[in-house]
């Protein structure tokens, strides 16, 4: 089973807790994933992560953080049906839904 972990600091790392929770699929009631426990600690180094990252970021021009994000959106509508199906499996809704309205709105707020 796939275990979700946080992104914090450019990575992907366990909670610090290293506990985890259940992830439903509401339309089945089955266990589809585990998703971290996360809990202060974490938010702790999320914060000093962005810390870290807030000098270079604001010393970027507009057009460099426009560029950033449009690859951002390229990497979401290049994964647009598997972000549908984990959308759909989520929250228990039609994947065409998640396809039409959820991942496009994603890209629209950027």
């Amino acid at each position: 089973m796939r275990a979700i972990e946080n992104y914090i600091g450019g990575e992907l790392i366990k909670p610090v807790s290293d506990k985890y929770l259940d992830n439903f699929n509401p339309a089945t009631g089955e266990v589809y994933s585990l998703i971290p426990d996360s809990d202060e600690r974490d938010v702790e180094k999320a914060v000093e992560a962005a810390k870290n990252a807030f000098p270079v970021w604001s010393k970027m021009s507009a057009e460099q953080r426009h560029d950033i994000l449009m690859k951002i959106v390229a990497l979401i509508e290049r994964d647009l049906d598997a972000l549908a199906t984990a959308e759909s499996v989520d929250n228990g809704k039609p994947k065409t839904l998640a396809k039409q309205v959820d991942i496009p709105r994603a890209v629209s707020n950027f």
